[in-house]
């Protein structure tokens, strides 16, 4: 992200208490258990019907970020770049643009089925700040700390029905500190990742299991689902460069990405993971390769993002069939 520009989510998005995601119990479990999967998953993309869905006042950015059992949809367009200001809204029938007042930049990036939504706005200089809205009014959420960056990053990437929320913050090092964050409360706490750093919480269930991602021992990206007890499942697709969980819904079922390759050769691929059955790869048929999953519904509904063969950035829903 200038921290803005959000070519690939940097998260990535339903009915628990504060104290969900405070449980500090430190446990370890890896995805492989239950589910080993040694080769790359198996394509499930056919077993989705997918439909795009781009705002019409930047077709050549969109990105949709979170999906509620409604239907709703979060997102927003525009690149970031000169001309391009990233615009925030929602999406059931129609558009309805959500910008925090008076920013320059808006993401809108997670939702509950209550109509509560949360992301991040900038102002000029750059700087992010969590936000939520809730009832029309919209609310500045930062994680209260003195060790922020020198330019200023925190975001809110999802909400559950109880309104407890998640996000990061990033350290003047330029480290990821996954957090929560009650609406109702105006706590905050951290959210730790057994053996790993630099933590991204992108998103929170009924249940109060987050997922996200995170920097594992070896230095890799990888996926995790860290469980209201503290146990945490390591999401790593097999021979993957970086694994990215993104969105989890209330069966457990987490959404992402995963890249294949370094550099100018990396291929990047939407994945859904749940228990018992691990890996499946999912991808719009416009965009294989450059597939990026960011939100579920409880219904297995997914959207996210495609880079199409003009170089433009669309959004789309995905629904499984059947």
């Amino acid at each position: 992200m200038s921290n803005i520009i959000r070519n690939r989510p940097r998260y990535r998005r339903t009915a628990a208490v504060a104290a969900a995601a405070s449980a500090l119990v430190a446990g370890v479990l890896s995805a492989s258990a239950g589910a080993q999967q040694t080769t790359t998953p198996p394509d499930a993309s056919g077993n989705y019907s997918f439909q795009t869905a781009n705002n019409s006042k930047d077709l050549t950015f969109n990105q949709l970020l979170g999906i509620n059992n409604s239907d709703t949809i979060a997102g927003y367009f525009g690149s970031g770049k000169p001309g391009h200001p990233n615009k925030g809204y929602t999406l059931h029938v129609n558009f309805r643009s959500e910008n925090f007042p008076r920013s320059a930049q808006t993401q809108v990036i997670g939702l509950n089925n209550n109509g509560a939504t949360v992301g991040f706005w900038a102002n000029g200089a750059g700087a992010n700040f969590g936000f939520y809205s809730m009832n029309g009014q919209f609310h500045t959420a930062d994680y209260p700390t003195k060790d922020m960056a020198k330019t200023p990053m925190d975001q809110l990437l999802g909400i559950n029905n109880g309104g407890l929320a998640v996000g990061f913050y990033q350290d003047h090092k330029g480290v990821n500190h996954g957090y929560w964050y009650d609406v109702n409360t105006h706590r905050y706490g951290m959210v730790p990742v057994s053996g790993d750093t630099n933590v991204t919480a992108a998103a929170i269930n009924g249940l109060g299991d987050i997922a996200g991602f995170a920097t594992n021992g070896v230095g890799n990206t990888e996926g995790f689902l860290r469980l209201q007890s503290g146990r945490v499942v390591h999401l790593n697709v097999p021979g993957a460069a970086a694994t990215q969980a993104t969105g989890i819904n209330n069966g457990d079922e987490v959404v992402g990405n995963y890249t294949v390759g370094t550099g100018n050769n990396a291929m990047t691929y939407g994945f859904v993971w749940s228990p018992g059955l691990g890996f499946r790869t999912v991808n719009d048929p416009k965009g294989i390769g450059s597939t990026i999953i960011n939100g579920v519904n409880d219904r297995g509904q997914v959207v996210g993002f495609y880079t199409d063969q003009a170089g433009n950035t669309d959004g789309f829903v995905a629904r499984p069939q059947g």
